[in-house]
């Protein structure tokens, strides 16, 4: 059976789009918001007669234009509706009392990559809160979770939300984004009317291990180019933190554990298999070269590792992308001792946090790699029950 993402459910029912009859609605969107035609959500929405008063970009825009972090998005007049396009990426990140006026109810549609700190996360949070109390309707047109249902990574720590952590979660939540908001709705004790518009016969652990087969893959960001990308992602963020690179400025950003002029990759992955060899499973890593066009090591020839979660050497409950960049970590520290691999700058608006740890929703990773005498099985012991705590949480929350 094909899936029918929420998007396409709604215009396809009409006793779905009934209740939106003589109300204002708002669209939260980016480019990988698109109909399984590939209309963009915001036509198919207005050509199906919806009353659309306003849209809303997250980071990157509505139209997924900006590369990087902290390049922000301005408010706009949408040149064909002429309708306001607010930026939630700009002036504010929290949408303002004059955005919730323009609107009704919020139709959220966004494609996320199943990870704490990609934002769209929090972005659906910050606007669950600024309806909470209003009478303001919230309804999520639900999409995949490319990554699938398995669960990775430490719970952030109160006290170290930000905009790249939105709540006690793990890296890889391992819901849809109309499951989270149950969860918000539930944890932050909200008073929001909250509908989620499900998708028909999305199967977790079917065919494509959450991304269906069937669907084309558009990037919801710049730097997400393909699922290998998205099932990578839980782990290789954390290099967005270190001085390593990330791969930006080639055209496979963040499928590579990490990449550096000074480093032999080779010799890393050898210390990795020494290490925790169990925690190389589920994927394939090949030893690549790189010279970058921009950001870190830009023009310099970088030696690293790429990662292959795909195709058969692809296990998707065997993978675990947050050990296995947590281990690359710990490996370099281990040959390269004094190796300066934290890096030190404004991360997401966090001034005074080191980025890996606002990255990690607390500093237990960086301390297991900078610990000399820390073992694989000392960050297993602090991850294992997180990851545990949070699958009982979420459990009655899933809808698939």
């Amino acid at each position: 059976m094909s899936v029918k993402f929420g998007i396409d459910r709604l215009l396809a029912d009409a006793e779905l789009r009934r209740p939106l009859e003589g109300k204002r609605i708002a669209l939260v969107a980016h480019p990988a918001s698109v109909t399984g035609n590939l209309t963009h959500s915001l036509d198919a929405l207005i050509a199906a007669g919806l009353n659309v008063t306003s849209a809303f970009g997250p980071q990157h825009g509505l139209k997924g234009d900006k590369q990087d972090n902290m390049v922000e998005t301005e408010d706009e007049l949408d040149p064909v509706y002429n309708i306001p396009v607010f930026s939630l990426y700009g002036e504010v990140r929290r949408p303002s009392g004059q955005m919730m006026s323009t609107a009704d109810v919020f139709l959220f549609d966004l494609q996320d990559l199943g990870c704490r700190i990609y934002t769209f996360v929090t972005t659906l949070l910050y606007l669950l809160e600024a309806a909470h109390g209003t009478g303001k309707e919230v309804w999520v047109l639900d999409r995949p979770n490319p990554a699938g249902r398995p669960i990775e990574g430490t719970l952030l720590v109160p006290g170290q939300e930000s905009f790249v952590g939105a709540g006690p979660m793990p890296m890889r939540h391992g819901l849809t984004l109309g499951e989270m908001g149950r969860w918000f709705i539930q944890h932050f004790k909200l008073d929001v009317p909250y509908r989620v518009i499900e998708m028909q016969g999305w199967q977790p652990d079917g065919p494509g291990f959450g991304w269906p087969e069937s669907r084309i893959w558009i990037n919801p960001s710049p730097n997400a180019a393909n699922v290998n990308m998205a099932r990578a992602y839980a782990g290789t963020v954390m290099l967005e933190g270190a001085t390593l690179s990330e791969g930006r400025g080639t055209t496979r950003p963040l499928e590579v554990l990490f990449g550096a002029p000074d480093l032999d990759a080779k010799a890393v992955l050898a210390e990795m298999q020494r290490l925790a060899p169990h925690w190389l499973d589920g994927c394939a890593l090949r030893e690549c070269w790189f010279t970058p066009t921009f950001h870190k090591h830009a023009g310099v020839l970088c030696n690293g590792l790429m990662i292959h979660a795909e195709g058969s050497v692809y296990d998707h409950h065997a993978f675990r992308p947050w050990r296995l960049q947590g281990l690359a970590f710990k490996a370099i520290r281990r040959l390269y001792p004094d190796y300066e691999l934290w890096r030190d700058f404004a991360y997401e608006y966090e001034f005074e946090r080191l980025a890996i740890d606002v990255i990690n929703g607390g500093p237990a990773l960086r301390d297991w790699v900078d610990d000399a005498a820390a073992q694989p099985g000392d960050l297993e012991a602090r991850a294992a029950p997180d990851e545990a705590a949070w699958a009982e949480a979420v459990k009655p929350l899933l809808l698939y």
